[in-house]
């Protein structure tokens, strides 16, 4: 792993994918502005946050815990493009390079937390 956190090919690419969502809900319908808009923001900026967040805690443990919670809000971003683009919120051809910048960037989460290695599971636990 490189000194920081901006070495990360995934923290950078999450960035980028934070501008992408940004330049598109601004073309969103102003009543957006505290829905679809807002949740997409939150979410796509949580993505780099929490890789930040996590790659400055002191276990790898810790780290991979806040990859899978990026995963998590890069699955929501992609979640909400899909129901932004069902209700047009957006041009096809605007939404496309986005939604696949989105599903790129689970992808590289998904390496990562195998490459950080801990329980592969997915949903909650069921033996108890």
């Amino acid at each position: 792993m490189g000194r920081s956190y901006r070495d990360l090919e995934v923290w950078q690419e999450s960035i980028e994918l934070s501008v992408a969502i940004y330049a598109l809900t601004r073309t969103f319908p102003m009543d957006e502005l505290y829905g679809l808009t807002s949740q997409l923001r939150r979410a796509a900026v949580s993505i780099a946050s929490n890789l930040a967040e996590g790659y400055g805690r002191a276990s790898r443990q810790d780290f991979r815990r806040f990859t899978a919670m990026a995963r998590g809000s890069a699955l929501e971003v992609q979640t909400q493009l899909t129901i932004a683009a069902r209700l047009g919120l957006a041009e096809e051809k605007r939404m496309r390079p986005v939604a696949a910048r989105a599903e790129g960037v689970g992808k590289m989460l998904w390496a990562l937390m195998t490459n950080l290695g801990g329980e592969q599971r997915i949903g909650p636990r069921t033996d108890t």
